[in-house]
């Protein structure tokens, strides 16, 4: 049977086909929809699903699955694997006993990530196999092979999809048979589970021997196919950068040998050069980093073949950002020495700035306002985090000086009050992010006496990726009830000796709440709670302006970047996409903003 998948969604129904017992992830765009998928067919299909507070944990409980025999899927984007790196790293070396599967979602551009990472370059570090899938239905094949793959080897195996790929849709066939079991009895206890330094040196020389055998084993993969063409100049290519170059030649109407790799590490080495022996020249054409370009480089060397190799390292192809067709037209051209009709020359005009922007009503708008004000005049320095608060940083918020990754805000804000004493230090997290990597940090500053206010803006959702649930929350992936925790009480167990709650849309109560916090001296901590406007079902009337009060002071535009208030011919205007969510009526100097659409 065939359905139209996305991407993400047919990676999901591989791991459906491949039998997969359990599947663990954190959210983040482009990976997210792979676990959502499973998520809702868990409880049909009889297998376990859950959303783990992060990358880190997520992975050792899919192991401690897979040391069990059974078969596990884990999900994350590119800079999650940097979470759960230091399980994965040993992983190798103990390997598992079910077939193991990481997918990593990699944002070449980037679109939603703080860099471009490329999981390639980790498998390579790692020294476990990857896949690089072109299309949604090869996504599923491979997402299938990949737990035969990791069985085979006793290996977890990565799956690597990039935005394109993971987001784009096609006719997949689906079908409701999967493997066969390997048909393990459970944990067998042994030494073998346990990574003293004896055997991690042991481990290692089967962790390098296993390279081999699963070259050997790709060298036959339905994943590594060659086009014919005529010529003695050919393209070799991964991913989504194949469909690329097969698009970009037939626009050209040039038919080249086009070798194509989905199992980009370890290269199938004969297949490579049986490709090569009919050609004098080769571009090598990928996204990211010149992982097929330098295994390529180093075999032509290896084999003492006179060719010529193009490619990233003569900046023939970008090594940031995405590919498209037009970018590879002029590849080739290029490449080809060939002078495209300059029409085709010409460059794209740039497409319309669109700055991305908090949504109308979102408290986390309220929360950011509420501690400028608060802070106004200390010169404080406001550090950020991952998600949609983020935004805090454009105009005219300008509340998040600092973001690097995950948790951090509350750590690079300890450091900065070490630096900048008699500055005040604001941290501002989401709740997820609290829990994903917040929580150390908090615990370190209380430890260390750090003198640093946290700002949990707890909108009772993982927003930014899909509203995903997290441990705040008394629901779980699956949509059951469970016991939910509660921010402030696991404030207080760090032993945070000044914790408050307060609603962001109360603006007075959070204003003293925020001075109150910022007055402490030591770790404070106010969880700004008010669930995201778009959970919001019922939806309180627009607010509007009456003109004869307002004084045009413009402090309900300049101060506050709401996107349903903007400037009309004869002064501010409130628009339809306004949530009533009050925060413009309550700081408005002159009483004009008045509720449901009537002037009073």
């Amino acid at each position: 049977m065939k359905k139209l998948l996305m991407g993400n969604e047919a990676i999901a129904y591989g791991a459906l086909e491949a039998g997969v017992q359990v599947v663990t992830g954190y959210p983040g765009t482009p990976s997210s929809e792979i676990f959502t998928t499973l998520a809702s067919l868990a409880k049909e299909r009889g297998f376990y699903a859950e959303w783990s507070v992060n990358e880190k944990v997520a992975l050792e409980v899919a192991a401690g699955a897979a040391y069990a025999g059974a078969r596990a899927m884990v999900t994350m984007k590119q800079v999650g694997l940097n979470v759960a790196a230091d399980p994965l790293m040993t992983l190798a070396y103990i390997g598992v006993k079910g077939g193991l599967v990481l997918a990593v979602a990699d944002d070449p551009g980037p679109h939603s990530s703080q860099n471009e990472q490329d999981t390639r370059k980790f498998a390579q570090f790692a020294k476990l196999p990857v896949l690089d899938p072109a299309d949604p239905r090869e996504a599923k094949e491979m997402a299938r092979e990949a737990f035969r793959l990791s069985e085979e080897l006793g290996l977890p195996v990565i799956l690597r999809p990039t935005t394109r790929t993971c987001h784009v849709c096609q006719d997949v066939e689906v079908v409701d048979k999967t493997l066969p079991s390997r048909g393990h009895t459970g944990f067998q206890k042994g030494p073998e589970w346990v990574i003293f330094p004896s055997l991690a040196a042991q481990r290692h020389i089967w962790l390098n021997q296993q390279q081999e055998k699963a070259r050997e084993m790709l060298e036959t993969s339905p994943f590594n196919t060659v086009s014919p063409g005529t010529g003695r100049q050919g393209i070799i290519a991964g991913g989504v950068a194949y469909h690329y170059v097969k698009e970009a030649l037939a626009l050209l109407g040039l038919n080249l040998p086009v070798l194509k790799i989905g199992t980009p590490y370890p290269l199938p080495v004969n297949l490579v050069l049986r490709f090569l022996d009919q050609l004098d020249r080769v571009l090598v054409v990928e996204e990211q980093e010149p992982v097929l370009e330098d295994q390529l480089i180093k075999l032509v060397w290896q084999h003492r073949r006179p060719l010529v190799v193009k490619g990233k390292y003569n900046h023939l192809v970008p090594r940031e950002g995405e590919l498209d067709t037009d970018k590879v037209k002029g590849i080739l051209a290029k490449f080809l020495r060939i002078d495209l009709p300059p029409e085709e020359a010409m460059s794209q005009p740039p497409l319309p700035v669109r700055p991305p922007v908090l949504c109308a009503g979102c408290p986390h708008r309220a929360s950011f306002y509420v501690f400028k004000q608060a802070a106004a005049g200390s010169d404080a320095i406001f550090t950020g985090d991952i998600g949609c608060y983020t935004l805090g940083n454009m105009a005219p918020l300008h509340a998040v000086d600092t973001c690097l990754c995950m948790g951090a805000s509350i750590t690079i804000g300890s450091g900065l009050q070490l630096a900048e004493k008699e500055r005040r230090v604001i941290a501002f997290l989401g709740d997820s992010t609290f829990f994903h990597t917040g929580l150390p940090g908090l615990i370190n500053a209380v430890h260390n006496g750090s003198k640093i206010t946290v700002v949990v803006l707890d909108n009772r959702t993982t927003a930014m990726t899909g509203h995903q649930s997290h441990p705040g929350l008394n629901r779980n992936a699956a949509g059951e009830p469970v016991q939910p925790l509660d921010i402030a009480k696991l404030a207080e167990a760090c032993g945070v000796p000044l914790v408050k709650v307060v609603d962001p849309l109360d603006y007075q109560a959070a204003l003293a709440a925020a001075r109150e916090a910022l007055e402490f001296n030591g770790v404070s901590l106010v969880v700004m709670r008010k669930e995201c406007v778009a959970l919001v079902k019922e939806r309180k009337a627009p607010r509007t302006i009456d003109a004869a009060k307002c004084i045009h002071c413009g402090l309900c535009i300049e101060e506050l970047g709401c996107p349903a208030i903007s400037r009309g011919e004869q002064g501010p205007v409130i628009g339809a996409t306004c949530t009533g969510c009050d925060l413009c009526r309550q700081i408005c100097p002159c009483e004009a903003i008045t509720e449901g659409g009537v002037i009073r």
